[in-house]
Formats: C-alpha cells, structure tokens, sequence
C-alpha cells in the first residue's frame, strides 16, 4: 500500500457507512413527508416498520458475499456484524408489531388480545405477522447456547427461513400504501432498494458461484497425506489464471460426488494460485474433512469463493510478521509465496515437531527470503506464553513496526490479539481472520 493512502478496509468500512447512513436519512426524509398515522402510536409503528425494512435489507448485504467489501473488511467481521444487526432487527420487529396492535387497539377501543386476531384476518397484517415469527425463530437458533447445541447443517437449514421472512416482509411493505407508495419518490426508493438488495444477494451467493464452476469445471487431480490427520487435495480446473484468488484466501469446498452436498468446509489455500491448480490442506476435524483422504481423483469439486480479506492487500509496512497455529499454517505458508524478498518472521505455534504441517516447505520459503522461522512447541499451560507480549517482543523487538498477520485456533488468536493490544501495535497493521460458514 502507498504511503499516506487509506487502507482499505477503512475506505470499505467508510464506504459500507455511509450508504447505511444516506439510507437512513433517505428514510427519515419520506417519514416526515409521508404524513402520520392515525394516532400517534400507529405513527412510531410506522417509524419503527420503515427502520426494520432498511435493517432487512443490510442484513442481505452484508451477506451477500460481495467481492469489494469481502477481500477489504473478511468474511468473518461481515458475518459478526449480520449477526448484531439481526438481533437489532428482532427487537425493532417486535417493537413495530407491538406497537401497530396497541395503536389499534386504542383506535378501537377493544383488547390487544382482540385486534391482534382481528388483524390477522387482515393479509396484509398477517403476511408482516408470518414475517417476524420467522425472525423470532431464527433469532432464537442464532443465539449462543442454542447454536452450539446444533449441527451446522441443521442451524443453516433453519436460518434460511429468513429468505422466506424477507419476502412475506417485502409482500406486506407492498400492500402497505402509506409507506411503500406514499409518493412516487418513495415508490421508486423502496423498490431500487430491495431490487438491489435481492441482486446483490442473488449475484453473490448463487449466480457467480454457479457460472464460476460451469466455467472453471473444477476437478481433484491429486490427494497427498502430509501426516496421519492432515491431507492435501490439489484442484485443477480450465482458465484458472482467471479466477480472482489470492494468497491468504479461502473457499467453500463442496465434493457432491464424494459427499453429500450439504457437507461443505471453508478451507484456505495453502499455496499461492498459480493458474494451473489450487491446493487445500485440512485436518481430520470432522467427518467430511477426515473424508478428504479418500477423496478418488477425478473426483469434480464445487468451489466457492475465492473469500476473505487475509491477503497482502492489506500491507501497510515493509516489514511482516506472520503468526500461525497448528493447521492455521496454510495460509500463512501462501502468503510467504508472495511475500517480497526482505524482512519476514514466522512464528509456528504447535505442541510437537511431529504436529507442524507443512513446516519443510514453510522453511525453504522463508529461507529463500531471507527471513526468520521460530518454531514454538509445547502444550498450552507449561510455562511461559511464547504469545504473552514480553515472549513477542523478546522474539521480535520491532513487532510494532511490522504488519502482523494471525491464523490459528481462537484461543490462541484471542491470546495473541490481546498481546498486539499490549504492545501498541497500530490496529491498521494487525490482520487476523476466523473462517467459518456461521
């Protein structure tokens, strides 16, 4: 990155804001202008049901899997941000309903219990009640001591009953005439916004995958067994050198010929895509990557991506330090393929030699740069941290002036962000990502 220039996860960040804020604005504006409602509680219904509309939509953005933002900000804090904004939107949702039957309860002078049944008889009321029950539940399952109680898949199968949600909303939000069509300004706002909004989601999670490997007919050419847990598999496909991976990425590996086609990892690249292969290197965590091993060649794979933001696009010094756990090695030993010649140190966390993956060749590419390989072994808790800030500053006396890349398991990641903190490392220079599909 240029001296002086805006990283660019902070021009995304920026960028992402202010469309949320001009929105927003937007929306307030055609509040005002739309008129009240018929009490004043049916009018705050009405301000909270516009503000919900708007929190659906950013919901699909940010899932959406948009190239831009998801190389500048990851995957994984766009994943995070879904998830609070979700539950902003289970409140606010709850907020208009409740509203909407009290104000007409008032304007009737019957029960609440009355107008929430008389209202139901009402389509378009009740397709907006179906909308948020649907919320309710996924909320429900999205919450942390129900998640991981849960098999992924069925988590996933769950939380797509929010897609049936968006769409009872957008149905209810187009009968609702004194907020969708109130003027013809309104009118063509709401449906750019949710036309976009469906495209975007539509593009990124179901068109580009598709034409990609269609495209790139993606296919195993070779399984290696780098140790008794851990396995590469080579992927080779047409027109490779026209995918848009970097170093440091991931992809969602899918083999409906080997397993079923719900049974889908993220696994990164580990090694730099040279456009004739890609390979991938997992340990034996579950069924479908311990499967990996016995995956036959020739075997078609269904890949997407590539994702992620673990990349060198975010270099801000000439100097790197790049810190790896385990099997969180992968993308670290990619990104020393594209790692200038010059100042590099690995740091290669794990409880045995016999457990680092991939370590000769992670030698032989940071000896041809010229730089530093610490291999750190041993189980958590016997002695001293080697990721306690004085260990780091000990191993790397100006690690404050070198752009810091982390990928291991989250308590070591946790352990060595709260150490980066401690020893004053510009948050610019720290680049640490969690892959996952939740």
């Amino acid at each position: 990155m240029r001296e002086g220039a805006i990283p660019p996860v902070v021009a995304a960040r920026w960028a992402l804001w202010t469309f949320v804020i001009a929105n927003l604005v937007i929306v307030e504006v055609l509040f005002l202008t739309a008129g009240t409602g018929k009490n004043g509680v049916l009018t705050v219904a009405k301000f909270f049901g516009l503000h919900a509309a708007v929190l659906m939509l950013f919901q699909l953005l940010l899932v959406a899997r948009l190239p831009w933002l998801d190389r500048r900000i990851g995957m994984d804090r766009l994943t995070v941000w879904h998830r609070w904004v979700g539950f902003t939107l289970l409140w606010t949702l709850l907020t208009h309903a409740v509203l909407v039957v009290l104000g007409y309860a008032h304007l009737s002078d019957t029960s609440m219990t009355k107008t929430f049944f008389s209202l139901a008889g009402v389509p378009a009321s009740l397709l907006g009640m179906l909308a948020a029950a649907l919320v309710v539940v996924v909320a429900s399952v999205s919450t942390r001591g129900v998640r991981r109680r849960l098999r992924y898949e069925t988590w996933h199968g769950v939380h797509l009953l929010l897609y049936v949600a968006l769409g009872l909303a957008f149905v209810h939000q187009l009968q609702e005439t004194t907020t969708f069509t109130s003027s013809a300004l309104a009118k063509i706002y709401w449906w750019a916004l949710w036309l976009f909004a469906f495209g975007a989601l539509l593009a990124g999670r179901i068109v580009v995958p598709l034409w990609r490997n269609a495209y790139h007919r993606f296919e195993v050419v070779e399984v290696v067994a780098e140790s008794d847990d851990v396995v590469s598999v080579h992927v080779t496909g047409r027109h490779l050198d026209r995918l848009p991976a970097r170093a440091g990425q991931f992809c969602i590996w899918r083999f409906p010929g080997h397993n079923h086609w719900w049974l889908a990892n993220p696994f990164s690249l580990s090694a730099a895509p040279d456009g004739r292969t890609l390979r991938l290197t997992a340990k034996a965590a579950g069924s479908a990557s311990a499967g990996l091993r016995h995956i036959p060649v020739g075997t078609r794979a269904f890949v997407e991506g590539p994702y992620g933001a673990f990349t060198s696009l975010h270099r801000t010094r000439p100097g790197a330090l790049l810190i790896a756990g385990g099997v969180g090695i992968t993308p670290v030993r990619a990104l020393l393929e594209e790692e200038p010649a010059g100042d590099v140190v690995v740091l290669y966390r794990v409880r045995s030699e016999e457990d680092a993956v991939l370590v000769d060749e992670v030698r032989t590419l940071v000896t041809a740069l010229g730089g530093q390989l610490h291999l750190l072994t041993g189980r958590r808790g016997e002695g001293n941290s080697p990721f306690a800030p004085e260990s780091l500053r000990a191993l790397v006396p100006d690690i404050a002036e070198r752009d810091v890349y982390v990928c291991g398991p989250p308590t070591m990641t946790s352990a060595v962000l709260g150490a980066l903190r401690g020893l004053k490392v510009p948050q610019v220079q720290v680049h640490a990502e969690r892959f996952g599909l939740a």
